[in-house]
């Protein structure tokens, strides 16, 4: 089968054929339909994500397609099934074997694009502002690179949850397409972030994906008893949090990692899964894919993310 690996940190991914494994016990086989790009992609292939497996390894954190086999002690999975994975990786390929405790249950209507762009953004969302942030109706949700997947799916949930969602991107178009998600309030990347989130009143929560100088806004416009989620560092410059400030604000700040999840809690994160696709069966969210390629255009699915010129998320699709 085919499959995008990287097979060193010091040379570009390139397509290989390679066999596929038979399922082992806990494990299900699934034919791929659809795999999503995330930023965590350009950091493996580099060596520099904090879950980067030894190479060679397959590239593709979150995926959708059909079980076609099972191992030893699998339950609620037979084949024919469609699932949803958050795999780590392995979803740039035709094939893949992964645990089952990956895995969740696709609504029968939904396609294989949605599904596959749901998991890590917004199983994300979900866990960070419902189980962590404890985000309630009413309070202020600011979100920062609130055009990309991550940040475009905290938009759609915060709204959905009831708050009033401020949302901070560059360029109207970007800024349009948060508004079009259930931002209320528009904040541009070349304007002061902190004056304009303070004349609004300031931030009960935040959804900080950049680092470096936004975060630092950011942290400096979050109200009394507010709570920050460092999500990512798109940014490049993880930032340095001055415990003196917590003090005087009481602010909380809580670190996610949806990863850790499958170690110490899977049952959340994969309840967290289930509610995403079912508001998305429901109709309360609608994941935006600006990109659907093929296969052989992985490359260029992932010069998308790293040039930043996507919005919501991109996809590769096997069909």
């Amino acid at each position: 089968m085919r499959a995008y690996q990287v097979n060193g940190f010091d040379t570009p991914p390139q397509f290989c054929d390679v066999k596929l494994p038979a399922p082992g016990r806990g494990q299900i086989a699934v034919e791929i339909r659809a795999c999503a790009l995330n930023f965590a992609d350009l950091l493996m292939i580099k060596g520099s994500y904090q879950d980067t497996p030894e190479p060679p390894f397959t590239l593709g954190m979150e995926l959708a397609g059909v079980v076609t086999g099972t191992g030893d002690a699998v339950e609620g999975f037979v084949p024919g099934d469609r699932v949803a994975i958050y795999a780590g990786q392995g979803g740039l390929a035709d094939h893949g074997v992964f645990d089952a405790t990956r895995a969740v249950r696709m609504p029968d209507a939904m396609g294989f694009e949605a599904a596959a762009a749901m998991l890590v953004a917004y199983g994300t969302g979900h866990l960070s502002l419902a189980r962590r942030a404890r985000l309630r109706p009413g309070e202020t949700l600011l979100v920062t690179g609130a055009a990309g997947g991550v940040g475009l799916a905290a938009v759609e949930i915060g709204a959905k949850m009831g708050a009033r969602v401020i949302a901070q991107a560059r360029g109207a178009e970007k800024l349009e397409i948060a508004r079009k998600a259930g931002a209320v309030h528009l904040i541009d990347a070349s304007e002061d972030l902190r004056d304009r989130v303070l004349a609004l009143g300031g931030a009960d929560v935040v959804y900080e994906a950049i680092g470096g100088d936004v975060f630092r806004a950011a942290f400096r416009a979050t109200r009394p008893e507010g709570r920050i989620l460092p999500i990512g560092f798109a940014g490049g410059e993880v930032p340095q949090i001055p415990a003196n400030h917590l003090l005087v604000k009481n602010l909380t700040v809580i670190g996610v990692n949806i990863g850790a999840y499958l170690s110490f809690n899977p049952i959340a994160l994969r309840e967290s899964f289930a509610e995403v696709l079912r508001w998305r069966e429901a109709g309360d969210l609608q994941p935006h894919i600006s990109h659907i390629l093929p296969l052989a255009d992985a490359a260029d699915g992932l010069q998308l993310l790293k040039e930043r010129k996507s919005t919501g998320k991109v996809v590769i699709s096997m069909d």
